[in-house]
């Protein structure tokens, strides 16, 4: 007994020294695991790159314009058809008679009353294949013909039942589509209603020969160049105007296509455009009488225009009993 008594005193230090390291190991366990842990999760920090270079701009630097916003559909569509729009004018008239020039896709104003009835004609030899119109309850529209052969002429007859009411009309023929607005008054009304085509003169010239007696005259010594010619530089400006004391020629550079032909207006003496007759033979205006001053006038809205003026000599400018044509 007195050995293992001896024995267990001289063990205890050594035991409880192994006793306090075990705890001590124990403790530092969970230390070591969040370090672990901590080194497995932390992400590593990232390297700093180098800013890049800006790109090099070769050429103009063009500006970019601030987006617009589109006007709503109903506004467009009364732009297009304000400025399609051809409305009587002074210069469209002969008598009581409206001639327009005619141009693809426009829009003519045509006004009528409830008491009088307003005659739309079409051109000679002109059939018609189809007429619609919005309001064809308060509108009376009828056709009718004049003449007979190639000279038979369609009339459409236009006749509202009361004032202030407006409609459109569309006319379809064998050559040509007319669309029309139509709009009642009290009292006033177009009576008749017709059209001038010039690309159909223009047609009309290689078709019919050149003959010697409408041939421009040579340059002579008795021709009078003395014509100014101001305006637009377009492709359809004069080269040159020149008469022989009867009629007056007026020379294009080149022969006109069926879109570029300008309407020919003669100026009065108060400056006021009218209608006038001529005839297009090659690359030549026509006209079968003396002017002082005309003008050529295409397109709409805008619209281009070339003044054609006569330059009288000292000798005549001091006469003032010479009328305007």
């Amino acid at each position: 007994m007195t050995g293992k008594f001896w024995a267990l005193v001289l063990c205890a230090p050594l035991l409880s020294a192994c006793a306090a390291q075990s705890q001590r190991a124990i403790a530092s366990l969970p230390a070591a695991r969040f370090h672990l842990a901590e080194r497995l999760t932390t992400t590593p920090r990232a390297r700093a790159l180098p800013a890049p270079a800006a790109p090099r701009v070769f050429g103009p630097v063009l500006k970019l314009r601030p987006h617009r916003a589109l006007p709503p559909p109903r506004v467009t569509v009364a732009r297009a058809n304000a400025k399609a729009l051809l409305s009587p004018q002074s210069a469209f008239f002969r008598e009581a008679e409206a001639i327009y020039p005619y141009v693809p896709d426009a829009l003519y104003r045509l006004y009528a009353a409830p008491d009088e009835v307003s005659d739309i004609a079409l051109e000679p030899g002109e059939t018609v294949t189809a007429i619609s119109a919005g309001d064809t309850v308060r509108w009376t529209i009828g056709k009718t013909t004049s003449g007979s052969g190639r000279h038979q002429e369609v009339h459409i007859l236009i006749k509202p039942f009361a004032a202030g009411l407006s409609t459109d009309l569309v006319i379809l023929t064998s050559r040509h589509v007319y669309h029309l607005l139509l709009a009642s008054t009290r009292h006033r009304a177009m009576l008749a209603l017709s059209w001038r085509y010039p690309s159909e003169l223009v047609r009309a010239r290689t078709r019919t020969p050149l003959s010697v007696a409408a041939r421009p005259p040579r340059p002579l010594s008795g021709l009078n160049f003395r014509y100014e010619i101001r305006g637009a530089h377009t492709a359809w400006r004069p080269q040159r105007v020149f008469d022989d004391g009867h009629k007056v020629y007026i020379e294009f550079s080149r022969r006109l296509g069926d879109s570029a032909a300008p309407p020919l207006f003669v100026l009065g003496r108060n400056k006021d455009p009218q209608l006038v007759n001529y005839r297009v033979q090659g690359r030549y205006y026509i006209v079968d009488h003396l002017f002082k001053a005309a003008e050529l006038r295409f397109g709409r809205a805008p619209q281009q225009m070339v003044e054609i003026v006569r330059r009288e000599p000292h000798a005549a400018r001091r006469k003032s009993h010479d009328s305007w044509f």
